[in-house]
């Protein structure tokens, strides 16, 4: 069972092939993107099933600081409370994403959506409805493949994840993603929704 204790033996037995060390290309170059764009920095960002929280150290150091982090975890916030001690405590949360409460403007999709179990892919694709206000925006990466074996990670097609997303955000962007890291080249889809 996907539960609480499962991923904290995940974390504490250190079986976390997922993690890389670092951000992503895709995350990376999407915080550079925004950047330039001159994005309002007080946005309110949240990332679920942050781990380690190397993307949220990213936006961070690039002016980011309303960065929520979500994780059922607590040992996963580790390397996040060593590398950013000064990211309140309030801002860490060890929680089931399905019971979050907050408004977001952005939620940042980096290895998430793959661990949940599928049969609440439905239901995560409304919880992010939910947490986002009003234009708000899921922006990241999903596996585009199936894999021949018992995940997670649990991969999928476009066209399952379009039926999942399309009652609840504008599919701004579903598409190869172009800057993968290697172990993930041609597996991967850039998303930008937006809610409706």
């Amino acid at each position: 069972m996907l539960d609480k204790d499962y991923w904290k033996n995940r974390w504490q037995t250190s079986t976390t092939g997922w993690e890389v060390g670092a951000v992503t290309t895709p995350i990376r170059e999407f915080v550079n993107h925004l950047v330039e764009k001159k994005t309002d920095k007080n946005c309110r960002i949240l990332i679920p099933g942050a781990g380690s929280g190397h993307e949220a150290i990213y936006f961070y150091e690039q002016g980011f600081h309303n960065i929520t982090v979500c994780d059922w975890a607590e040992e996963a916030f580790k390397t996040i409370k060593e590398k950013l001690p000064q990211l309140p405590d309030n801002q860490l949360v060890v929680s089931d994403f399905f019971d979050l409460v907050g408004v977001f403007d952005l939620i940042v999709e980096q290895t998430f959506f793959c661990a949940i179990d599928p049969t609440l892919r439905t239901q995560y694709a409304q919880k992010c409805s939910e947490l986002l206000n009003k234009e708000g925006k899921v922006c990241g990466v999903l596996f585009g493949k199936e894999f021949d074996f018992q995940g997670p990670p649990f991969g999928g097609t476009e066209g399952e994840y379009r039926a999942y997303f399309n009652p609840y955000f504008e599919i701004e962007k579903m598409d190869i993603c172009h800057n993968s890291i290697k172990p993930r080249e041609g597996s991967e889809l850039w998303i930008n929704l937006r809610k409706k």
